[in-house]
């Protein structure tokens, strides 16, 4: 059984080059979203609290969209969960095989051809060898790339790594799919192929994070949303109302800054 849970969790980074609570660190403050603080101890010390006391426990079945503005902490909150960030407080227990559809270039080495970063991804995904080589050419089929696929992946366009990444990450099975919403994988024509196959994809899998600006989106994959405004969670709860909430407190903002 697939499981999530996260309980009062709190993530922060350092900013080595601040100069404490300047009108710079201020202004940093309302714009990005994550509270900075002075660290402890430390006259000149600042820190970015990117997810502050926060908890969530999933189960199978769920379906869960992150909503925010942007440095709202969902970026954060989705490594948290794929095991890319450990949190400074708090207690993450994660139940079943994860698989982070976040970033194009997470697992790939540029300098490797396309058919080398299939197999990177891969294995970085948790798929054996003989795994990956039993799927090899379907996703290279997949991603249309032809002869590029013999080339180093720098000399691909961020479109055409998106398609070998997003190829290969929708070649497993995994309990738990962590996803962020840019996918942008191409033209018209590849983007159809790709939303059929994303569709499969969440089909089989047990857990569904997704962060996303979309309500359309999220209203289509999820049946709950999660509502963050620096690191904090603000509501929980059916996706449609608590976008409708996120809408609200945006518009709020808009008035208050003109």
């Amino acid at each position: 059984m697939a499981s999530i849970q996260l309980d009062r969790i709190s993530v922060s980074f350092p900013v080595y080059t601040a100069r404490g609570r300047s009108l710079k660190t201020q202004l940093l403050d309302a714009a990005i979203g994550g509270a900075i603080r002075r660290a402890p101890g430390n006259r000149n010390g600042t820190v970015v609290e990117a997810l502050r006391d926060l908890s969530l426990h999933l189960k199978d079945g769920d379906r869960v969209g992150l909503i925010g503005h942007n440095g709202a902490g969902k970026s954060t909150l989705l490594r948290v969960m794929a095991g890319i960030y450990e949190p400074n407080r708090g207690r993450v227990s994660i139940q079943g095989h994860a698989v982070p559809l976040l970033s194009k270039d997470l697992g790939m080495d540029p300098e490797s051809t396309g058919y080398e970063n299939i197999i990177r991804r891969g294995l970085y995904l948790g798929l054996t060898k003989k795994q990956v080589r039993a799927q090899l050419e379907e996703i290279a089929e997949f991603t249309e790339l032809g002869e590029f696929l013999d080339l180093p992946v720098h000399t691909y366009s961020d479109g055409m790594r998106m398609r070998l990444a997003f190829a290969v990450s929708t070649a497993v099975s995994p309990d738990i799919l962590l996803l962020d919403e840019g996918i942008g994988a191409g033209d018209a024509a590849f983007l159809k192929k790709a939303d059929e196959r994303l569709k499969a994809f969440t089909e089989r899998v047990s857990i569904i994070v997704l962060s996303s600006h979309s309500k359309a989106l999220i209203t289509k994959i999820c049946s709950h949303a999660l509502l963050l405004q620096q690191g904090k969670v603000v509501e929980y709860g059916e996706a449609e109302a608590v976008f409708t909430r996120y809408q609200e407190m945006s518009s709020r903002a808009r008035t208050a800054a003109g």
